[in-house]
């Protein structure tokens, strides 16, 4: 420890001589004042930082007037270069030296001022700061930034900025030239899509900007009201004359058969009834076009008439259209899906609520049904060709909520998975998924269910109506499209859509947005769709540390037209949930595999867009399925 000694007078200095010795002590009037200060100490470095500690020691504290450091990156600083100082009084010095240069030497003295006198210094010392960190592509990440409520884009003119706004039933196919395609049915908010055809589509490199395409058919196709004409008076009904504006398009199917080859099955939905009022409604319509390169949007080429709706009812089509449980037809010519298997057998899977969900296999060269099809009546022999049963909500009811089949297969677990929609899609939509080993099964559910041969409940739910907090959530969710980008990365997109009366807005529920989220695969081959959408954020490794803290859990089992609410579940760094549903309980962390347990439930982690916050950000979810058949959401809150 270095000391300095100081003398100062405090009194008057009065004339004396050498000679003159009365009095001494009136003659002047002195005080030493101590002051050192010992050699400062380093608490912490960073690139840029350094925590600096040093401690004075002084018989007169009220005489110092400053203290501080002073520092550079030469020898021998003092106070007439940078300085960093201490306003508060005592003897102890404990400031940050900041703004420093990464990897450099700096030389630091401690220092003092007293009144009227040269500033006291410490011992100097000298340290360097650490290296910069990585940058990690989490501080950079800049996530995606259009808007869910699209309503100020709605018009047609604007439909270049439309981005995933009016999306509805997509398909997606990853083509050729690195892009995704995507195509949907015929429904906007507002309806501004009737001035641009049907069929509408817009492509993306990262599944996040989206490039507005327009309609792949431009009119209703020449050969759909003479096929449906000609049915009519094979069954000995007068032909008809529609409004081409009056028949839907919805749900279009598109695969890429093989280079240079793109198919797409596409549903024509026709207006009226079979004979008038009171009687069931008319038929749909499967079609198929193709493509030999989907950047070139008018391009397709329609290929004509696949299938239509069969009925076992003979002509007893007399059936009182609100009499659902005794519908006319046995099968609904819409929402197709179709799939080649490894061995190059092609199948289409269609079906909507009229007892449920057919397969018919196709013929790979000319993508129509590979057995030729009868008459669309009689009984259920003669109308066999029109498809066999692979799913259905209930044996035996003619009117069920499910539709919107969605087959893949996934060669890492060598089993096909047959997604579906269930209930009405305006609010309740709802997604359930089940699976074969064989392409036209029996599929079973989760919990076993055979939903082919016996029907039945389809288990796990896979997306429901929900909320997380600072947001209106969504609704409607379903009608799905997986698929993968080649590399083992799985996705589910479907639309989505705003509850009822969001912000005063009487037509809120018309507001749909492509929604596209990632899937994680459970070890037991069940897909799991995260319950944040896709947003590219960087899959760094997430880390125990991460997971402590508050996160917002969904109890996302079935609920009837109820949109499921996050509340808080609290995890300590002693693996202890202290709030929430599973208070008490404890949990532990699989880095290797991002498996966060639970009160005994594997939730599977992955790093996604926290699209509620604001500004957006990143953040770290889970989903995952309970013992109980239940399924969990579940977000990190920050």
């Amino acid at each position: 420890m270095k000391r300095f000694k100081w003398t100062f007078l405090l009194g008057s200095l009065i004339f004396w001589t050498a000679c003159s010795s009365e009095n001494p002590e009136e003659i002047y009037n002195e005080e030493e004042i101590s002051v050192s200060i010992e050699t400062p100490t380093i608490i912490n470095i960073t690139d840029q930082t350094a925590e600096i500690k040093a401690s004075i020691t002084t018989n007169r504290v009220s005489s110092i007037v400053k203290k501080g450091l002073c520092y550079d990156t030469q020898a021998n600083v003092t106070i007439h270069g940078q300085t960093v100082e201490m306003n508060s009084a005592g003897t102890t010095i404990n400031l940050v030296l900041s703004g420093l240069e990464p990897e450099t030497q700096y030389f630091v003295k401690a220092f003092v001022l007293l009144a009227n006198a040269e500033a006291i210094y410490s011992p100097e010392i000298q340290f360097t700061t650490a290296a910069a960190p990585e940058s990690s592509e989490l501080d950079t990440y800049e996530p995606p930034l259009y808007p869910d409520d699209y309503t100020n884009l709605a018009d047609w003119s604007q439909r270049n900025q439309w981005n995933l706004a009016n999306v509805h039933d997509p398909s997606v196919v990853l083509a050729e030239d690195g892009y995704y395609y995507m195509y949907q049915t015929d429904a906007s908010y507002g309806n501004a899509h009737t001035a641009g055809g049907h069929f509408h589509a817009r492509r993306s490199k990262d599944l996040i900007n989206w490039e507005y395409l327009g309609g792949t058919m431009h009119s209703l196709p020449d050969w759909v009201i003479p096929q449906l004409n000609k049915i009519r008076v094979d069954m000995g009904l007068p032909t008809i004359q529609p409004s081409t504006n009056d028949f839907g398009y919805w749900a279009p199917c598109v695969r890429k058969v093989r280079n240079g080859l793109y198919r797409m099955y596409y549903s024509i939905v026709c207006p009226g009834t079979l004979n008038g009022d009171g009687t069931w409604s008319e038929r749909a319509f499967i079609g198929l076009m193709e493509n030999n390169n989907p950047a070139n949007n008018d391009g397709w080429e329609d290929k004509g008439y696949v299938i239509t709706n069969a009925s076992d009812k003979g002509l007893n089509y007399n059936v009182p259209a609100n009499d659902w449980g005794n519908c006319y037809y046995k099968w609904n010519a819409i929402d197709p899906s179709y799939i080649i298997t490894d061995d190059n057998r092609h199948f289409l899977f269609y079906g909507s609520w009229h007892s449920g969900i057919a397969v018919v296999q196709i013929n790979p060269e000319t993508g129509k049904t590979l057995e030729e099809l009868p008459q669309s009546w009689g009984t259920e022999e003669e109308i066999a060709p029109y498809g066999k049963l692979v799913a259905t909500r209930e044996m035996g009811n003619r009117w069920q909520g499910s539709e919107g089949a969605e087959i893949v297969y996934n060669p890492e677990t060598g089993y096909y998975y047959m997604f579906l929609a269930y209930d009405e899609l305006s609010v309740c939509y709802n997604t359930r998924v089940c699976r074969s080993k064989n392409i036209e099964g029996p599929y079973l559910g989760i919990d076993g269910t055979d939903v082919t041969t016996f029907g039945g409940e389809v288990l796990p739910v896979v997306t429901h109506p929900y909320q997380f907090q600072n947001s209106y959530g969504w609704v409607g969710i379903s009608h799905c499209a997986i698929f993968d980008d080649g590399n083992g990365n799985w996705y589910y997109a479907s639309q989505g859509r705003f509850p009822v009366n969001v912000g005063g807005n009487a037509y809120s529920n018309a507001i749909m947005m492509g929604h596209i989220r990632s899937i994680r695969w459970t070890k037991d081959g069940w897909p799991l769709v995260m319950p944040e959408r896709y947003g590219a954020v960087p899959q760094i490794a997430i880390t125990e540390e991460e997971l402590i803290g508050n996160w917002e859990h969904i109890d996302l089992s079935y609920s009837y037209g109820k949109q499921k609410t996050s509340s808080v579940m609290t995890l300590a760094a002693n693996h202890t949930v202290t709030a929430g549903t599973w208070k008490g309980s404890s949990w532990s962390y699989d880095a290797n595999d991002q498996i966060l347990t639970v009160n005994g439930v594997e939730l599977y982690l992955q790093r996604e867009t926290d699209w509620e916050a604001s500004p957006r950000t990143h953040t770290i979810v889970y989903a995952g399925y309970g013992g109980n058949l239940k399924t969990y959401w579940g977000k990190r809150n920050k």
